[in-house]
């Protein structure tokens, strides 16, 4: 690994988790909370926007459709923004997975729903040891 990228220690990540379905924000935040991360949960994109204007965040965990400012918007936003920020998407549709391939230089991971713990510790682990824009 260049001497010039650090990867974030996993005991000091800060996540930004943007997911529009309570049920499943509230799995991600109770998974990655028991995995020791510090977490941050949001309903929407535009409150993601914000919450990363007034923190500074490790990844970004976001749903890729949600209302007001969908996953791909957001993260086109968020690294124009914070070129480190490491992003790991999740969907249910598959053509919105589509979509997001074609970020493949921004995202780090994108995770199909449903989803396992395991799933998704590794892909913030995995985003977190990675330099940023690698996929």
């Amino acid at each position: 690994m260049p001497s010039e990228v650090k990867p974030v220690s996993d005991n000091s990540a800060n996540i930004l988790i943007a997911e529009d379905n309570p049920a499943v924000r509230e799995f991600i935040t109770r998974s990655l909370g028991s995995a020791g991360y510090k977490t941050v949960a949001v309903a929407d994109g535009q409150q993601a926007l914000d919450a990363l204007a007034k923190e500074k965040f490790d990844v970004l965990v976001t749903d890729i459709v949600m209302p007001n400012v969908d996953g791909i918007a957001l993260a086109l936003k968020a690294v124009r923004l914070f070129p480190d920020l490491r992003i790991v998407m999740i969907s249910g549709y598959a053509q919105e997975r589509m979509r997001a391939h074609n970020l493949d230089a921004l995202v780090h991971r994108i995770i199909a729903k449903p989803f396992s713990l395991e799933e998704i510790c590794g892909a913030v682990k995995d985003a977190i040891t990675l330099p940023p824009g690698t996929a």
